[in-house]
């Protein structure tokens, strides 16, 4: 699937919060939208680019990946 062609079904907003909280975000607002749904997360925390993919390994959601934007990262994540 290429990132650029993905139309959200929701978008959370993470934009300077750091490690944990854009984590912790993501899985509250995953119990919001229906399997097969997609969740796009925006944010500022580098570390996000190694926990969301490992998150989603470990619980069953598929990364889609993500996009540099201008100032924040786009990650795009489909609930299992």
């Amino acid at each position: 699937m290429n990132v650029e062609t993905i139309t959200p079904d929701k978008t959370l907003d993470t934009k300077g919060l750091s490690c944990p909280m854009p984590l912790l975000k993501t899985k509250k607002a995953m119990e919001s939208i229906s399997s097969g749904q997609i969740l796009e997360i925006m944010g500022t925390d580098p570390g996000s680019k190694n926990d969301l993919p490992t998150w989603c390994e470990r619980s069953g959601h598929a990364f889609l990946g993500d996009k540099e934007d201008s100032g924040f990262i786009r990650f795009f994540i489909q609930k299992g």
